[in-house]
């Protein structure tokens, strides 16, 4: 190890977008800050904001563990870790917290290594998806930007896989956060373990879409994704309406929503509620005094970064 202090910064992220199940995602500019010291004593974890009452503070911790997993990967020794934690993003609200603590551990790794060779973002976000166990969330939190992630065969090991791509600025994310909260977990035991040919049908062509207007396309008449485009390309078949009866009041707002025609989905597993655009500012504030948390949440130009140590970016 060339560092005993180190600093690093990942962003919150939303996953599946509407029809993208398991496969596309967005990083949001909400940003959680992870400071790491080497030291020879216990591991300590102190914790501000966001879980400060639920995250474990010692070995256990999920950065932690996944600092160590890294380490492990790569052969480099194992240290004692006081680390201090400043939480921003909200817990089991499907913004992508628990990927982004895994993402926050094994790049403070790599910042403490501070050889720019060793765990690259294929290698970060491989055993990110290792600990989350898909890499919707992991992908954005580690490249920025929006993505779209796959398990793919690298000889007869599979490994996560991601494509980067860069939003036009019509995409302007906004977060409806709710007061309770939802576990993945549950939110996926409601999922049928089959879907009609019909409804995969449906579901591939809307992420096609979709994926085209993330990466700039237009309509043929030269128009944006706002004129019926992006509300066709948020369509969902496989997962929202099986997971309604874990979340309604979420379902009933992305109804409200894509009524008033915003592009709205749920966010990741739930419970927070997500439109792709601009929304009028009298329908937030109706949200707002519903109690919902409104927040503007643009795209992240990066993923997680090294703030302080010799690979700060």
């Amino acid at each position: 190890m060339r560092e005993d202090r180190v600093a690093v910064a990942v962003p919150a992220t939303t996953a599946n977008l509407g029809p993208g199940f398991d496969s596309m995602g967005m990083a949001l500019d909400l940003w959680d800050e992870v400071v790491v010291h080497a030291t020879t004593r216990a591991t300590s974890v102190v914790v501000e904001g966001e879980g400060v009452d639920d995250v474990e503070k010692g070995d256990d911790n999920l950065i932690v563990r996944a600092l160590r997993l890294a380490l492990d990967r790569v052969g480099a020794p194992q240290v004692g870790i006081r680390m201090h934690c400043t939480n921003r993003i909200p817990h089991s609200r499907g913004l992508g917290s628990s990927a982004s603590a895994i993402v926050a551990g094994v790049v403070a790794a790599r910042a403490l290594i501070g050889d720019p060779t060793v765990l690259t973002p294929d290698e970060v976000l491989d055993i990110g998806t290792e600990m989350e166990g898909h890499p919707d969330n992991v992908a954005p939190a580690v490249l920025g930007g929006a993505t779209i992630a796959w398990m793919g065969l690298e000889g007869t090991v599979k490994r996560a896989r991601a494509v980067r791509l860069d939003p036009p600025d019509i995409i302007r994310p906004v977060a409806f956060i709710p007061d309770f909260e939802l576990k993945t977990s549950a939110a996926r035991a409601a999922l049928s373990s089959s879907v009609p040919h019909a409804d995969a049908c449906f579901n591939v062509s809307r992420a096609a879409l979709l994926s085209a207007l993330l990466a700039g396309a237009s309509s043929e008449a030269g128009q944006g994704p706002l004129h019926g485009l992006l509300m066709d390309a948020t369509e969902d078949r496989l997962h929202q309406d099986a997971r309604r009866p874990a979340m309604e009041p979420s379902l009933a707002l992305v109804d409200w929503l894509r009524g008033a025609g915003m592009a709205a989905v749920v966010s990741g597993a739930g419970p927070t509620v997500l439109s792709l655009e601009d929304v009028d500012p009298q329908i937030c504030e109706d949200a707002r005094k519903a109690g919902w948390r409104v927040l503007p949440l643009p795209v992240a130009a990066t993923g997680a970064r090294i703030t302080q140590g010799r690979l700060a970016e």
